[in-house]
């Protein structure tokens, strides 16, 4: 759920990563078949989506949780590469438990909301955010954040979240709907599947244009992985940043 007021949209699935829960977080993305092969494909999906943004020399992975993706980043020797997250414990866990030369590589982490960082200006050529958006429920939350991240990117943004269209987003929504059945209309829900219309739709909103996109299967699996380019017009100019 998000506040019903003008301030920052909070999401409570958010607070749950205490010390505790970010390391069972590490581990469990890093044991089990499934998951490991799931992590495989989504690092191929994210190095693809590079590629297609540019191979930018500068990226923020927000939220970065634990690091799944910090080794990937430092392939390119010469990029710089920023973290942040809304638990500094999900970062506090990543760099103490991801191999010290990879931990090396992050010029700054920040604790901070992807709805507000208080980051500067043009900060990177792109902002690198995986497995979040498809928490965010409400349209013009979605649009806001992707909004922070335009302000903060001088050119690219990379986002992965769950579309329509596909077999596994079939058996989701009917899911969902024996879940509703079940529980009543107003069981809380932190995940969704949008349409590919209406999560364009809000990219245009927030005024960016699509370069393309990866899916993890095609045809099969929910999880897509979009390129989108900040619209030139709607670019800021650079803030210094120490």
């Amino acid at each position: 759920m998000t506040a019903e007021n003008n301030t920052t949209p909070h999401y409570e699935f958010s607070e749950k990563y205490d010390p505790e829960h970010a390391r069972k977080y590490f581990h469990k993305h890093n044991t089990g078949f499934w998951r490991r092969l799931s992590t495989w494909r989504e690092v191929g999906m994210a190095r693809k989506a590079l590629v297609m943004a540019g191979r930018p020399s500068s990226v923020l992975d927000l939220p970065c949780g634990t690091g799944r993706f910090w080794e990937m980043l430092a392939e390119e020797k010469d990029r710089t590469i920023y973290v942040g997250d809304n638990s500094q414990a999900m970062i506090d866990a990543g760099m103490d438990l991801r191999p010290k030369p990879v931990t090396a590589r992050i010029k700054k982490t920040f604790q901070c909301s992807a709805f507000d960082t208080g980051l500067p200006d043009n900060l990177v050529e792109s902002v690198f955010s995986i497995r979040l958006m498809h928490h965010i429920e409400k349209s013009a939350d979605r649009i806001l954040m992707l909004k922070e991240f335009a302000r903060i990117s001088s050119d690219t943004i990379i986002v992965s979240l769950w579309v329509d269209g596909n077999f596994r987003a079939y058996r989701h929504q009917l899911n969902e709907k024996k879940k509703e059945r079940m529980r009543g209309v107003n069981f809380p829900r932190d995940r969704f599947v949008f349409t590919r219309s209406d999560i364009e739709s809000d990219f245009s909103a927030a005024g960016l244009e699509m370069i393309g996109h990866v899916d993890f299967i095609k045809h099969w699996d929910k999880w897509r992985t979009y390129v989108l380019r900040v619209k030139r017009g709607n670019q800021i100019s650079l803030t210094a940043f120490p």
